[in-house]
């Protein structure tokens, strides 16, 4: 299912160590989450050893890691986009573990362990989301702002995707497409919102981290929106494709619980061809970086072949 390419670009792609990328940047966002978050032993020790429990359950980091690649193809610096790329996923952990409570998705998994609720019972799951959402604006507000981009843009930023309108729109209607034939195109307003809306996010707040140009920001939300609309379609196909083991999470789960997906609405093949078009779109938005962005570049195409 990968994107070919030729010429410079699939040189650039073919020679970027994503793999070693990918671990040095989730290293050091870990290390930056620690040194941000309360420490478990902080009263009340219960909250905050709830929110470490998924914030360091093993995520991949992919969304802070975005954020940092869109500062480096800016001409950034990384350790001014760190406390922005930290928010997001600070962010990003508090939907999940909402998401798997059993008033919504009811999982018993995520990222290969016992979901917060299952550990630490749902209430005090649901104030561990409310208090890493209320963190992520905390540690956001340490990023020292640019000119292009005072604090209250980047608060605005995140708000926006986070709110009602981006994120929560997208789980609302996900809920209340359950057990419903809807379109692909309402089926398209899921996935912008619950998913997209934070990918794109995150490669927003790095070009910003970098006081990037109004056309290098656009250039990244383009790269993001169609990143985050890539994303979501392979996570349906894997949900159907792949074991629990690989998954790290319960697969088959969107079937049994009758939610709208691509390949539910237009099949497994052309979910695929939907995925490889976004994904080409992704790399197309990247021209104006003239190869200065081959993290992004190999990041686009690593979440489209992806396994889990």
């Amino acid at each position: 299912m990968s994107v070919k390419a030729t010429g410079a670009g699939a040189r650039r792609r073919s020679a970027f160590d994503l793999q070693a990328y990918l671990a040095s940047r989730t290293a050091r966002v870990n290390q930056a989450l620690d040194e941000f978050l309360p420490k478990e032993t902080t009263r009340p020790a219960t909250i905050h050893q709830a929110m470490r429990y998924s914030l360091f359950a093993g995520g991949k980091r992919l969304r802070p890691t975005l954020c940092l690649a869109a500062a480096a193809a800016c001409g950034g610096h990384e350790e001014h986009a760190m406390p922005l790329a930290c928010a997001v996923e600070c962010i990003h952990t508090y939907s999940l573990i909402h998401d798997d409570l059993p008033a919504m998705d009811n999982d018993d998994f995520r990222r290969g362990k016992p979901t917060n609720h299952k550990v630490f019972g749902e209430a005090i799951a649901v104030l561990a989301g409310d208090a890493l959402l209320t963190q992520a604006f905390e540690i956001a507000a340490q990023a020292q702002g640019w000119p292009r981009y005072p604090h209250q843009t980047l608060m605005r930023e995140i708000s926006c995707a986070a709110g009602s309108l981006q994120l929560i729109a997208g789980q609302v209607a996900d809920l209340e497409a359950e057990k419903k034939k809807i379109s692909a195109e309402q089926l398209k307003y899921i996935h912008e919102r619950k998913t997209s809306a934070l990918l794109c996010c995150s490669a927003r707040l790095g070009g910003m981290s970098a006081n990037c140009p109004p056309a290098q920001l656009r250039a990244l939300t383009d790269f993001g929106y169609n990143v985050g609309l890539a994303f979501q379609i392979i996570d349906d196909i894997l949900d159907i494709t792949q074991t629990s083991q690989q998954l790290g999470k319960t697969a088959g789960k969107d079937t049994a619980a009758h939610k709208a997906t691509d390949p539910a609405i237009v099949g497994l093949e052309k979910s695929k061809k939907i995925a490889r078009q976004l994904t080409r779109r992704a790399f197309d938005a990247l021209v104006p970086f003239e190869g200065m962005a081959p993290a992004l570049e190999a990041l686009a195409n690593y979440l489209l072949v992806r396994d889990k």
